[in-house]
């Protein structure tokens, strides 16, 4: 049997913008609710704009654009300094993880998201586990999804080129980059050490391609957003490197440069089909301040 999320039933309450406003100064004027409730709901992903899912608080808004406030009550079960709850339903979760946590136990390490989440779960009596579909690296920020049951993880699993339609990143990266957009392709091969290595031929391993385009740059660092047509374990990071501008904080693939003392590498944009009920599911997340800080 499944038990439903108490905390996100999908209940909205819409409006119409009429004029241009930034989204918090909108739902402050609007709303009728205190500055830190409001500022809390944008946090949790309790707000859309035109259907997409936004957090940013200076997200500008249009005549016409539409507004959904979730009527549900926020999560105030849900603590964790190493993950944010995004979104819920009986199905999956979308969660925001930092750094310095893996996607799943490996050896002896305790610390994991999939660990975090089953005790959320259990706290709150949900009868279910949680089920790893995709991976980011301990030091890699962002969102990723976690099933709730086997039938969901396996959907996702075996169809996850054709659900996940669009998976962007953001990343610091040392030098000033040479072109202001491009597209990279090689092949990509573990080697005993697990060090990835890219060759521009065939090595024998899998096949990658990386589009990007750069957001800022000066003459130390570069702000660079990723998309991925595949995803290939530690593509970015090895594509980067391939390019002489390796992601600041890299231990493995970088120069030493590590300006903020992590790898700034974040996974901002995931956009998938739900894999019960097909609807587009749209997240993203702000750049963190630590790499804008960089280019002001």
């Amino acid at each position: 049997m499944r038990h439903s999320n108490p905390y996100n039933q999908d209940k909205f309450t819409h409006y119409t913008v009429k004029g241009e406003a930034k989204l918090l100064d909108w739902l402050l004027a609007n709303l009728g609710e205190s500055k830190s409730k409001v500022k809390a709901t944008l946090h949790n992903s309790g707000v859309k704009v035109n259907g997409k899912f936004r957090t940013q608080f200076d997200f500008p808004l249009h005549d016409g654009d539409r507004i959904s406030v979730s009527k549900s009550k926020k999560n105030s079960v849900f603590r964790s300094k190493y993950l944010k709850l995004v979104y819920e339903d009986q199905y999956l979760v979308v969660i925001d993880k930092n750094i310095g946590i893996l996607s799943m136990a490996a050896g002896h390490s305790s610390l994991n998201v999939k660990t975090v989440l089953d005790e959320y779960f259990r706290r709150t009596r949900q009868k279910c586990t949680a089920h790893v579909v995709h991976r980011l690296d301990r030091d890699t920020s962002g969102l990723m999804i976690y099933a709730k049951d086997m039938q969901t993880e396996q959907i996702l699993e075996h169809d996850w080129h054709h659900i996940v339609y669009d998976r962007r990143y953001v990343a610091v990266v040392s030098g000033e980059m040479e072109n202001d957009e491009g597209t990279i392709a090689s092949w990509l091969k573990d080697n005993k050490a697990y060090i990835t290595y890219s060759s521009p031929v065939d090595n024998g391993g899998k096949y990658a391609v990386t589009h990007y385009r750069v957001l800022d740059s000066t003459a130390r660092h570069s702000l660079v957003k990723y998309r991925l047509e595949t995803g290939r374990k530690k593509q970015i990071r090895g594509h980067s490197a391939d390019m002489g501008h390796p992601v600041c904080g890299d231990i493995k693939y970088g120069n030493g440069d590590n300006p903020i003392g992590r790898l700034c590498l974040h996974a901002y944009v995931l956009c998938f089909y739900h894999p019960i009920n097909h609807k587009p599911m749209e997240f993203e997340t702000p750049i963190p301040q630590d790499f804008l800080k960089l280019f002001k």
